[in-house]
């Protein structure tokens, strides 16, 4: 073989010395990947790397067609053995239709010896030179179309495309150029002509696709006005490994992004996958090699075998310092090259489910053997390859987890305060699950603390604090401290009601002993009201309301807040300790009751009712009580 300086064309054809790189066509709508487009880079570091300057040398020397049609077979034949989903934009140059050694039906061939059907492709037109003869070219278009094929036209707006040829052509696809991307959050003009793109091809029924989309900016404009597709390196660049999952969070706010991490409840480990293409035990040494030289940013590349369900289960990495040593070694690249990489896999590499919770993850990682210790690790959905995890943004996302816990925590009980409690509401609304929300508050606390001195009292809200953490003890579930002695859970547990009757029972078998032994007696304390007449006041005692969401009953923390605060008030009307339910409307008629449950000497009183959302006058009434605590605050 000749040297890779001066490689010449004829060998790049001959060797088929070409790489395919694939990058995804995202549908805004759905957040996840449409199609790959295929594309051709050359031999590494040399001249032809470059596609502009090897399709120009092919056109030079007249051998386009021979090139177009090399590319395509090597991209379909990659195409497949990536296995990857959606459909296959195929390049192809109007002109090499005009080529006396163009072959009709090669590309049919390729696709059943691949075993891929028509139907799953798309002719993507690239001018490189004037195009005249419309007629020659929507023949064979009509042809490919006959045959099963959609076809796409390229850069609409740049070099010789243009209105004329959307209209002669009349593609299933047109794809923008990326002149009219860059910047179009801010250029009125640009946002002008992309607006006429889009609804001129909603009049002949054409699908737009947005090239070249880069910025966060460029993209909330696309996905404001309505385009369906886009492309570009916002959602990932062209690689030989390309992206298989569309990253969710490209498609939110960066608002939501940060409330999504700053919540009081740890982020998962899925929100710290880095989408890195996992490859087989039985890919070579060399294969291995040319995709760390193209790829200078990686350490290490997951390595998976196959699963009959055609899912990826990850087998460990293959770094890159372990081939650095092999091939730079005395005939290293010649006598291992071709050997597969299965004996240099490091099998010994944590393995996190995606769903974990990244405090859990932590743990994990630290409890684990020193030999073990790197710089990341697999992450799984349900014991399939998913992704890789870095340990730094581990370390980075618990650390802005305990300052943003220490900042807005409760000082007395260390629970979260209302920031974090009013964003954890958010989250569980933005789930669109159901969900319970338990409104705590003591009764007579007050008179309580009054008598027996801020000390003790302190001691009643730490003591709830530390049964509410006993009784809640899924991670899942969500406690905050409102201030003073006022607290909120949030679960999603079935058998909440269940919990609650358990925080009422083991409250008052305790506060019992928080009382001189004449005071138990008593079953309270004689107290001075603010007007200074002695009262008797009966042991603390704790009123629990409760309200049972179901999307979308409620748009944001506010409107949870209000039915919160009435379930707490009409549960503040029974004496002693009470838990108020305000039922869903599902419930049947039956189940609308009155109940008494024993807590050891203390009766527990379990009211229902049958709205769980309140009409516009309760509403506006409760908006109007004057609460010693807020939600909102």
């Amino acid at each position: 073989m000749s040297d890779m300086t001066s490689i010449s064309l004829d060998s790049i054809i001959k060797e088929r010395l070409l790489t395919v790189y694939f990058q995804p066509i995202v549908n805004n709508k759905q957040a996840h990947i449409f199609a790959y487009e295929a594309l051709i880079r050359g031999p590494i570091n040399t001249p032809l790397h470059s596609p502009v300057v090897l399709f120009s040398e092919a056109t030079k020397q007249g051998r386009l067609v021979e090139l177009e049609l090399l590319c395509r077979e090597l991209s379909i034949e990659q195409f497949q053995h990536l296995q990857l989903a959606g459909k296959l934009f195929l390049n192809a140059s109007p002109e090499t239709l005009f080529q006396p050694d163009f072959r009709a039906g090669q590309t049919l061939k390729m696709l059943k010896k691949a075993n891929l059907s028509p139907s799953r492709v798309v002719i993507e037109l690239t001018e490189h030179s004037p195009l005249e003869n419309y007629q020659v070219v929507r023949e064979a278009l009509k042809h490919y179309k006959e045959m099963g094929f959609e076809i796409a036209m390229d850069d609409l707006g740049s070099g010789y495309s243009g209105l004329r040829m959307w209209y002669e052509l009349r593609p299933d696809y047109v794809k923008i150029d990326r002149h009219f991307m860059c910047n179009l959050g801010a250029d009125k003009v640009k946002q002008k002509f992309v607006l006429s793109i889009k609804n001129i091809a909603k009049e002949l029924n054409c699908k737009v696709i947005a090239e070249g989309v880069e910025t966060e900016a460029e993209f909330k404009f696309i996905e404001k006005i309505g385009l369906q597709y886009c492309q570009g390196f916002y959602i990932a660049k062209p690689a030989a490994l390309p992206l298989r999952k569309v990253d969710k969070q490209l498609f939110q706010s960066q608002i939501e992004k940060s409330i999504h991490f700053s919540d009081n409840q740890a982020p998962i480990v899925a929100e710290l996958l880095q989408k890195i293409p996992a490859i087989s035990e039985l890919e070579t040494v060399e294969y291995s090699a040319k995709l760390f030289e193209l790829n200078p940013d990686w350490e290490s590349i997951p390595v998976v075998e196959l699963a009959p369900s055609g899912k990826q289960r990850p087998l460990g990495l293959i770094r890159r310092n372990c081939l650095t040593q092999l091939l730079f070694s005395k005939y290293g690249r010649e006598l291992s090259g071709k050997n597969t990489i299965s004996t240099l896999v490091d099998r010994n590499v944590l393995v996190i489910e995606g769903c974990l919770l990244t405090e859990q993850a932590s743990h994990a990682i630290n409890n684990q053997s020193q030999a073990q210790k790197a710089l990341e690790f697999i992450i799984t959905e349900q014991g399939y390859y998913a992704g890789v995890g870095s340990i730094m943004d581990l370390i980075k996302v618990i650390t802005q987890l305990q300052i943003s816990n220490a900042r807005h925590a409760n000082p007395l009980t260390l629970l979260p305060g209302n920031v974090p409690i009013n964003k954890k509401l958010d989250q569980f609304i933005r789930s669109q699950s159901p969900f319970v929300i338990a409104y705590l508050d003591l009764d007579n606390f007050k008179p309580y603390n009054d008598y027996y001195g801020y000390e003790k009292g302190d001691q009643i809200i730490t003591g709830l604090a530390d049964i509410l953490r006993s009784v809640i003890e899924d991670k899942m579930d969500f406690i905050g401290h409102i201030g003073g002695d006022d607290f909120i859970v949030v679960t999603t547990s079935q058998d909440w009601e269940i919990l609650c009757n358990e925080i009422l029972t083991q409250f008052s078998e305790w506060v019992r002993h928080r009382y001189l032994p004449e005071d138990q007696m008593m079953g309270g304390i004689s107290a001075s009201d603010r007007f200074g007449q002695k009262q008797f006041y009966p042991m603390l005692s704790l009123s629990i309301g409760c309200v049972a969401l179901s999307p979308p009953s409620c748009k944001s923390y506010h409107d949870v807040a209000v039915l919160a605060s009435h379930a707490k008030s009409m549960a503040k009307k029974c004496k002693g300790n009470s838990l108020y339910i305000a039922g869903n409307p599902a419930v049947k008629e039956s189940a609308l009751k009155v109940a008494t449950i024993k807590a050891t000497e203390h009766p527990v009183k379990v009211q229902r009712v049958k709205n769980s959302v309140l009409t516009n006058n309760e509403t506006n009434n409760q908006q109007s009580l004057k609460l010693d605590y807020s939600l909102t605050a």
